[in-house]
């Protein structure tokens, strides 16, 4: 590791032990989790487009094809598990250094890493929701009864996507059927912001409640590609607060960015507030 990458993560080292950071997270913090992100190094170059609201509202047969798309992809979320990452953050947040986190991502691993409180600003696909009486149960339960009424769906996935679902050819969803609401009957959804869906205002309130209150902004994992996660980056700087970015490749924070380490989290992450030489740690 170069003079100049030690310098930086010990710059953002003694960030950190001033406290009051808000850490923003992006689909980067969880590929060592075997999650691949939307843009950066282990991106897929997926062949559908995501999900839009529009489309699974109004089409069925399109709504279909992401169900078995997605139930495919739930056996690789399910069953994933935080990172060094996530673990360090929670371990920030144990300390008393973190005025908050906010997470692009709906994995739910910061949770299952111990972080509290997270905002979870485009939902959580562990949860279930129905569009038209609002019901919320838990994925775990939708699973059990879509492969009960899919004795027969052998498919294998080609690849996995970032928000959950896999690539399938469209032959392998002859038959697949998918389930209703138990409570009315109603159109199941999982509990998450497709494309073209609104952020619900109290997520995005509480969000910028936090960076408001903060010292610095430090987002982790995230290319900042879409608005939904840089305009926080933005009031962070209107604000005068310090943005530091951890990410693999390209991120469109960096012309806002006091500090911008590119490399990899599992490895910075860990050795940042561990109570030990941070340079010993990574140069050795």
């Amino acid at each position: 590791m170069d003079l100049e990458l030690l310098d930086q993560v010990a710059r953002l080292d003694g960030w950190l032990g001033e406290g009051g950071v808000v850490v923003l997270s992006g689909a980067g913090l969880s590929t060592e989790s075997g999650i691949p992100d939307y843009r950066g190094p282990s991106g897929s170059a997926r062949r559908n487009t995501p999900m839009t609201y529009q489309t699974f509202t109004g089409d069925p047969l399109a709504r279909r094809r992401y169900w078995a798309r997605s139930h495919l992809g739930w056996h690789t979320i399910g069953l994933a598990r935080p990172n060094d990452g996530h673990r360090a953050v929670a371990r920030w947040q144990e300390q008393g250094l973190l005025h908050g986190v906010i997470t692009q991502n709906v994995d739910g691993l910061h949770q299952a890493a111990g972080a509290r409180s997270v905002v979870e600003l485009h939902g959580n696909l562990a949860r279930v929701t129905c569009l038209d009486c609002g019901d919320l149960t838990g994925r775990a339960e939708l699973e059990q009864r879509l492969t009960a009424a899919n004795p027969d769906f052998t498919a294998t996935a080609s690849a996995m996507n970032a928000d959950g679902d896999v690539e399938l050819d469209d032959a392998a969803l002859d038959g697949f059927a998918v389930v209703d609401c138990r409570a009315c009957a109603g159109t199941l959804k999982p509990d998450v912001v497709y494309f073209g869906e609104t952020v619900p205002a109290d997520r995005v309130s509480r969000a910028f409640e936090l960076v408001a209150g903060a010292r610095t902004l430090l987002v982790l994992g995230s290319s900042l590609t879409v608005m939904s996660g840089r305009r926080f980056v933005l009031r962070a700087v209107k604000q005068g607060l310090r943005v530091a970015i951890v990410n693999r490749g390209v991120t469109r924070g960096e012309p806002y960015a006091d500090l911008l380490i590119d490399a990899p989290l599992g490895v910075v992450l860990p050795n940042l507030a561990s109570g030990t030489d941070t340079y010993r740690l990574l140069a050795g």
